[in-house]
């Protein structure tokens, strides 16, 4: 596995992070809030570096999965990543005036997040 080629899935890989977040943002704000109410996409510019060193992290280790483990049962892999990432969010309740709705689509949208990450991934270093 070349540099380049590493360098370059994370490069995907966090393009796909930050456009995901954006969405994620979107789509469970407006669930939250009331259907008549403005619904504002503005994510905080630490959780966008945060989903960087997140997109570095996963490339690393999946140019270990897909160099020397294999590339077979690849979405197993990182569904679970999605499901790890997103276990904080499983039983912390809903905030006031948030529908548990939202929290679930959040959920879903983090495991959605790494698995369309994983196949990136798959078809970047494999």
């Amino acid at each position: 596995m070349t540099l380049g080629r590493i360098v370059f899935a994370w490069i995907v890989v966090g393009a796909w992070f930050e456009i995901a977040t954006f969405l994620t943002t979107y789509i469970v704000n407006r669930l939250a809030v009331p259907p008549d109410a403005t619904v504002y996409v503005g994510v905080p510019t630490f959780v966008l570096k945060r989903r960087l060193v997140e997109a570095a992290l996963l490339t690393l280790i999946a140019s270990l999965w897909f160099d020397s483990l294999g590339s077979g049962a690849w979405w197993m892999l990182f569904l679970l990543f999605g499901l790890l990432v997103s276990s904080p969010k499983w039983f912390t309740p809903a905030p006031e005036g948030m529908a548990r709705r939202a929290i679930v689509t959040d959920i879903v949208c983090d495991v959605a997040r790494y698995v369309a990450a994983g196949a990136l991934l798959a078809w970047r270093l494999s």
